[in-house]
């Protein structure tokens, strides 16, 4: 009789918790599609999972939940939930998952972009807005955005009358860009250019890894773990020169003068440790080669796509920049035309149509408390989706800047119907730093050349397939013919 009252008891609590769960109302989710076993909804994401995901939310909703593998998702697709979210519960939604490769090359995380809500990435944001993307400081680097813009310039004017890969001449004007600011000099070589691509595709590569816990192990099976020890070497070989040469300097050969000689100070006045360094500074290659690059080239794309459009474009930049050999950044503020242009093709073309994923870092309830999300759920902003609302925009598809006329859009994360940057804790901090190279090349590739396609090739001829990947390049290479032009 004893030793039945502790099994009583223990029979008693179990009832009593199966009864409890049943009764328990279960917190809402938000709708989505069925999910099979295991692999959830993987199979529903396509080659392109931001058109796959935004043709779900128009049978689900603008909140859609559903899984991919084991990783639970949020997926966001409209204006008015996005502002919710930024508005409401930026906080809640302010982690970042861990995904394999990001882990292997960031330093454990420890890009701005990639590193985990907390103290080391409030202080790594706090160096890079405070001291490294500062109005003063992005001012300073003028004089390098007009050198390079010129070369790249000179660069075509001695292609002509062959075609030019103008994707190609655009990212290598950024990339040299970058590499003074952040350097000093130009990255030499293809070699850095080599490891860098090869990180981007790494970067937006499948990882088993990433949607089932566990699986690791196939990383070091199908070469990948191979791919990213060496892309970690071929990187840190370079950092350790770069940063070196920058440690030899006296302080008066410095003179502050660059990115490294920044961090290099603040590293002295902070607890930075060398790879944290690091870090940073491939945050601001990424973040400064690649956005910059991949707008540029759609715009490009899309004018000579829409000649109507750019000639408006070409009259008015002409008008303003008359008589100089080049266009000036003084000059920038009055190319009202060009700022909708550039805005234009960010609403068709968002560097990052799902942005760089969120995680949430505690249960958070939305949409007016009506759902419940779980914390770590991995979100995804759909700003593609959002750039083409119909109820948001007219006729979406279309490439007409004069949309943005008698209309205050910007693009820094106040507007949540044209996100390409992000918003709130987590959006871009780079921004004017991209953005001042892509106006500033647009504008001279206007007043300098006109443009025409080919021989044979009409506007209908240009290929606007994307590629596959976290960055929405171009896929077939934007090559057209450039005619000199004396203003």
């Amino acid at each position: 009789m004893i030793l039945q009252i502790p099994f009583i008891s223990i029979l008693t609590l179990i009832i009593f918790l199966v009864l409890n769960k049943r009764i328990r109302k279960p917190e809402k989710l938000p709708p989505g599609p069925r999910k099979l076993p295991i692999i959830g909804n993987l199979h529903q994401l396509g080659k392109f999972p931001h058109r796959s995901l935004q043709k779900l939310s128009q049978t689900h909703g603008d909140l859609m939940f559903l899984h991919l593998g084991f990783s639970p998702v949020l997926v966001i697709s409209s204006a008015q939930k996005a502002r919710d979210i930024f508005r409401n519960h930026d906080l809640a939604f302010s982690g970042r998952p861990a995904l394999y490769a990001l882990d292997k090359i960031c330093y454990n995380l420890s890009c701005v972009s990639t590193a985990p809500y907390g103290p080391y990435w409030r202080e790594a944001r706090r160096i890079l807005v405070l001291e490294l993307m500062t109005a003063k400081r992005v001012e300073s680097f003028r004089h390098i955005r007009a050198e390079e813009v010129a070369r790249m310039v000179d660069f075509i004017s001695g292609t002509a009358p062959a075609p030019v890969d103008l994707g190609s001449a655009v990212f290598a004007m950024s990339k040299n860009i970058i590499s003074r600011a952040a350097f000093g000099a130009a990255a030499k070589g293809r070699s850095f250019e080599e490891i860098f691509h090869e990180t981007q595709r790494i970067f937006a590569e499948f990882n088993p890894s990433d949607y089932f816990p566990g699986l690791g192990w196939v990383n070091r099976v199908n070469g990948v773990d191979r791919r990213i020890a060496e892309n970690r070497r071929d990187l840190e070989g370079f950092f350790e020169r770069v940063i070196g040469e920058h440690r030899d300097r006296t302080a008066a050969d410095s003179g502050e003068g660059d990115i490294i000689d920044v961090l290099l100070r603040v590293q002295k006045e902070s607890q930075l440790t060398d790879d944290q360094l690091k870090a940073i500074l491939l945050d601001v290659f990424v973040g400064g080669t690649d956005t910059s690059s991949t707008t540029i080239t759609w715009t490009m794309a899309e004018l000579i796509r829409n000649p109507t459009v750019k000639r408006k474009a070409q009259q008015q930049v002409r008008e303003i920049a008359k008589g100089k050999p080049m266009v000036e950044e003084s000059d920038l503020p009055k190319l009202s035309y060009l700022m909708q242009v550039i805005k234009e093709s960010l609403r068709l073309h968002p560097p990052a149509p799902l942005l760089v994923p969120r995680e949430t870092i505690e249960p958070c309830a939305i949409d007016g408390g009506r759902y419940h999300i779980p914390a770590k759920t991995r979100v995804f902003f759909n700003v593609s989706a959002m750039s083409s609302d119909l109820a948001v925009w007219e006729n979406p598809s279309e490439f007409s800047p004069e949309r943005f006329e008698d209309r205050d859009v910007d693009f820094r994360g106040q507007h949540f119907e044209l996100l390409p940057f992000g918003a709130g804790r987590r959006g871009c901090p780079g921004i004017s730093f991209a953005m001042s190279v892509v106006e500033l090349a647009v504008a001279n590739l206007l007043f300098r050349f006109d443009w025409k396609l080919p021989e044979g090739m009409s506007e209908e001829d240009v290929d606007m397939e994307e590629t596959v990947g976290f960055i929405m390049h171009k896929k077939t290479p934007l090559c057209l013919v450039a005619c000199l032009v004396n203003n």
